[in-house]
């Protein structure tokens, strides 16, 4: 199974519950998933990271680039797709022309391409104002679950050293 991380993850995992200072196992487990095949990002999520010019873009710079997504061949499609079901709702104009203009366009789309579950801390709302990524998700069936599920199903455990006896 693969999961698509959306770019909220990142930077409440860093604000939250996930600091680098107290956590940083779960950003190993990142790494380590990454490397496995289980957890990835789009390049996207990337430059909406590296923007930030903070701690958090360092260390999604020093990543580099093997470990976010470039849009490949499969994805071009399924542009189409997303771009098509978004125009056919009920949204407001701006609410689409933004939504195809940032990263959760590209993720849905990545995710779509190649049936991977997408992980993002929005919640679907019923609005016109905005497309929620979990909206577009369920509107053409991509799966779509929290970063707190996605820790479980993939049973990651976050555990404090064995202090040495003297």
């Amino acid at each position: 199974m693969r999961y698509l991380l959306d770019t909220n993850i990142f930077i409440q995992a860093r604000n939250l519950h996930y600091g680098f200072d107290f956590c940083p196992a779960f950003w190993e487990w990142l790494i380590a998933q990454n490397a496995a095949g289980v957890v990835g990002r789009i390049d996207k999520v990337s430059d909406e990271l590296v923007a930030g010019g903070d701690d958090l873009a360092d260390w999604a710079k020093a990543r580099g680039d093997a470990f976010f997504l470039p849009p490949d061949d499969p994805v071009v499609p399924a542009l189409g797709r997303v771009s098509a079901w978004a125009n056919g709702q009920t949204y407001e104009r701006a609410a689409i022309a933004t939504f195809l203009q940032v990263a959760d366009y590209w993720l849905v789309s990545h995710a779509l391409a190649h049936r991977c579950t997408v992980v993002t801390h929005e919640v679907p709302a019923e609005t016109v104002r905005k497309i929620k990524i979990p909206n577009a998700c369920i509107g053409l069936t991509v799966p779509c679950i929290s970063p707190y599920e996605m820790l479980r199903r993939e049973r990651a455990r976050f555990v404090l050293a064995q202090a040495k006896s003297p």
